[in-house]
């Protein structure tokens, strides 16, 4: 078995950015040439997340405007209050999605469904560079 790792970093904003990752990750398999195995993206810190969705403005604008329901922006939450940074929401948004995910690797391929896209969501209210941390293994 063979384990590459890449790094990679994104620029986002002050805002919750939802950022298409899949081609960057899918360029990183073809490079490592792994034909079967798995490929973990993930993100270091606890106010992102790596997730899947069918990255398209309807489908983004739905998971923005869920997010905002479970996790609002502007309300109180405790982290705040102890820390100052206006950023608790974003914790909680971390939280619910999650820091990683593992797609299969196949045929040289990640293994996606046709409309199934890798995002990075940054909830943060400071822009940021984001790592995101790739390790793909297989044969």
């Amino acid at each position: 078995m063979k384990i590459f790792n890449f790094p990679m970093t994104y620029p986002t904003t002050a805002g919750t950015d939802i950022i298409d990752i899949t081609g960057n990750v899918a360029e990183k398999v073809r490079e490592a040439g792994i034909n079967e195995g798995q490929a973990l993206i993930s993100v270091p810190g606890s106010t992102a997340s790596i997730t899947t969705i069918e990255y398209e403005r309807g489908g983004v604008r739905d998971l923005l405007e869920a997010l905002e329901r479970l996790a609002p922006v502007g309300i109180a939450y405790r982290h705040d209050a102890r820390w100052g940074g206006g950023n608790g929401y974003a914790h909680v948004r971390a939280a619910l999605l999650g820091p990683s995910v593992t797609i299969p690797v196949a045929g040289g391929r990640l293994v996606l469904g046709t409309w199934q896209q890798l995002v990075l969501v940054d909830f943060d209210n400071h822009p940021r560079q984001r790592r995101i941390f790739l390790q793909i293994s297989g044969l």
